[in-house]
């Protein structure tokens, strides 16, 4: 669906996924299911509270995932 998300997790990603990169993806994906690149004022805010949910289920998901047996990043999340 977005090619310009790129994953974020070991071996694709060599070391651990920063929180720009989790955010960088989450707007991606927020500006592909919405249409918009950058919204306007009165749909500012809805916008940036989708990119910060995605974000937030973003880093539960890498926190949570198994590769090969060990943990993608670790208890901290």
């Amino acid at each position: 669906m977005c090619r310009s998300i790129k994953t974020l997790r070991p071996p694709v990603l060599p070391g651990e996924a920063t929180e720009d990169d989790i955010h960088a993806a989450a707007l991606q994906y927020v500006r592909k299911v919405s249409g918009f690149r950058a919204p306007a004022a009165h749909n500012r805010e809805a916008f940036e509270r989708a990119v910060q949910a995605v974000a937030e289920a973003t880093a539960e998901l890498l926190g949570d995932l198994e590769v090969r047996g060990q943990s993608v990043r670790g208890a901290a999340g």
